[in-house]
């Protein structure tokens, strides 16, 4: 429909009206038409429906194609009215590739390099682009300039507005800091891949806990890191990290579940509040980047870094504390809690998943079927798996260790009776 003006004898086209989505109350009336359709099937009885108009509540004629109202028919179908209810998209307002802990990081990495001169914003987007900070693909313009106003993260005196107090923690892992910092380029078969270095502080010793660089920044490599760290300096009483989607994750929150840990936020957009893993990053920019390093493989530059924090940093008297990370660390050594020697300590670091357990005493995982160690037909168990070694599933009944779970044999099976002997 046109919106016409008519001026001194004139028309004139001034664009098209826009029409507001039908209501459910709209759509109601639709599918009931469809009931006193001519057809044999429903699919002509809808075909029938779409010939016809409808005028909504404002009194404007409409019209619907035979998909449009056979999509509504089967949502009804399966979900009832809330089937046809206008709902918002769940994920509006938010990207989903790139999150805006990640976007003020990048943004933190190019200011300097403009030093006094002016710049806008679309300098700013244009160099996290020519330095491979972010891509095109991973972010739009657009996107951009909104993350920017909605979050106002060129604002440098909201945080300076905050009260702050310095503060310490009294002793070894009551509270540890976790942040993630975009690393060199690193050579990856074929091509030049930007790093992720993930790192764990004490709060009151300053030690660093764990620290190592990633291709990606997903589950996998947070992981991996925790269960390092956990490994070399015990458990912490908390772990505060920031809103990212992997400090966010299912997995991590019950790893810290586990092992008795409490995992913290911090407010969005407030790097001030982990101020001591943040002076750590700049303190390795400065000290360790600098360097001239082996970018040749990840494994490499992980080993540089590795030496480099255990004979430099942890070795090297802290000013904060007036002595060095490591010894500060090594005073409170009686409130340390490790792992207990357990075979199973690995498990605390497994995905977990709900299973229902069917009348042949099997259950289906990743469309596998597996046989648990002990007779729990009925019954719902938690399974844990490595994420990188799906051969190896544990069975939990009702927070007890039931035992490791072999894959179906059916052949093997065949030849066991119902007692129980080999054939």
């Amino acid at each position: 429909m046109v919106l016409c003006v008519i001026w001194y004898g004139k028309i004139f086209l001034t664009g098209r009206i826009t029409m507001k989505w039908p209501s459910p109350y709209l759509k109601m009336r639709v599918l009931g038409a469809i009931l006193i359709a001519e057809g044999k099937t429903i699919r002509e009885r809808i075909q029938k429906t779409a010939q016809l108009t409808f005028a909504d509540e404002e009194g404007n004629a409409r019209t619907f194609t035979w998909r449009t109202i056979s999509t509504w028919y089967y949502r009804y179908k399966n979900h009832g009215v809330t089937g046809v209810s206008i709902k918002e998209r769940s994920d509006k307002g938010k990207t989903r590739k790139i999150s805006p802990e990640q976007l003020l990081e990048a943004l933190n990495q190019v200011r300097p390099l403009f030093m006094e001169r002016k710049h806008t914003k679309f300098d700013l987007y244009r160099l996290c682009i020519k330095k491979g900070i972010l891509r095109k693909e991973q972010l739009a313009p657009t996107t951009f300039y909104r993350f920017i106003r909605e979050y106002d993260l060129l604002n440098e005196q909201i945080e300076d507005n905050k009260k702050r107090l310095a503060f310490a923690m009294a002793h070894a892992n009551e509270l540890w800091q976790a942040d993630t910092m975009f690393g060199p380029y690193v050579q990856h078969p074929g091509k030049m891949v930007q790093s992720k270095l993930i790192a764990f502080i004490d709060d009151a010793s300053r030690v660093i806990c764990h620290a190592q660089f990633f291709l990606n920044e997903n589950i996998d490599a947070l992981i991996t890191s925790l269960k390092a760290a956990f490994y070399k300096r015990g458990i912490p009483k908390q772990l505060y990290v920031d809103n990212g989607s992997i400090y966010c994750s299912q997995e991590i929150t019950l790893i810290c579940a586990r092992v008795g840990c409490i995992l913290r936020h911090t407010p969005l957009r407030d790097g001030a509040s982990k101020g001591k893993i943040e002076r750590f990053f700049r303190r390795l920019r400065e000290q360790f980047l600098s360097r001239r390093l082996d970018l040749s493989s990840l494994d490499i530059l992980n080993k540089q870094l590795t030496l480099w924090i255990e004979e430099e940093y942890n070795a090297s008297t802290h000013s904060a504390i007036g002595m060095t990370p490591i010894n500060r660390f090594a005073l409170d050594m009686k409130f340390i809690k490790f792992l207990p020697p357990h075979e199973a300590n690995d498990e605390l670091f497994y995905a977990e998943v709900k299973r229902k357990v069917k009348k042949d005493n099997t259950f289906s995982l990743k469309n596998v079927r597996y046989e648990p160690p002990a007779d729990l037909r009925n019954k719902t168990i938690t399974v844990r798996f490595d994420r990188s070694r799906p051969d190896k599933i544990i069975v939990y009944y009702k927070t007890h260790r039931i035992g490791q779970a072999q894959r179906l044999n059916l052949v093997a099976n065949s030849r066991i009776n119902r007692q129980g002997d080999e054939r």
